[in-house]
């Protein structure tokens, strides 16, 4: 039957479909072509960050979502010399979500490093993202917008943004 006869057989599970998400959306940003996530969303996807600043916000439909991370790693990640993520717990899967637990490093030089860990829930549908959210801890973003008042002018970034 050929691999379309075996994907249909074996088709990937929420796990899997979101560690490949997760790598195409590194591809993505090292390459700034957002079409290589789109795949992985819904066209009704909603993608939420609860909470204020300088997280915080809903996105909704899939345009939205690609749209948004562009404007968040162009105007945060990208100000920095280099980003490092790790994996601090998961990922898992219950009803049909994907969770895990991160963690973001930012440095720039001559500046302290900038940590920053959350949260990840994806859910699906259809083998395509439906939900996805990061919870970010209201300390994270206090400290977070504490570095940006002391450090953010030397990384062309406002606290405000």
């Amino acid at each position: 039957m050929g691999a379309r006869g075996t994907l249909s057989r074996n088709p990937m599970s929420n796990k899997e479909r979101f560690q490949a998400y997760a790598m195409a959306f590194e591809k993505a940003f090292e390459s700034d072509d957002w079409t290589i996530v789109a795949p992985y969303f819904a066209e009704d996807a909603v993608y939420e960050v609860p909470g204020g600043p300088p997280f915080g916000g809903k996105h909704e439909g899939k345009a939205a979502i690609l749209a948004a991370f562009k404007q968040a790693l162009d105007g945060f990640d990208r100000r920095f010399d280099s980003r490092e993520l790790e994996l601090l717990e998961g990922p898992t899967t219950e009803n049909g979500s994907v969770w895990l637990r991160w963690c973001a490093t930012y440095r720039a030089g001559g500046l302290p490093n900038l940590r920053i860990e959350g949260e990840e829930t994806a859910d699906f549908e259809n083998g395509c993202i439906k939900r996805l959210e990061d919870h970010i801890p209201e300390s994270e973003s206090e400290r977070t917008l504490a570095f940006l008042g002391a450090h953010g002018s030397r990384l062309g970034l406002d606290h405000d943004d």
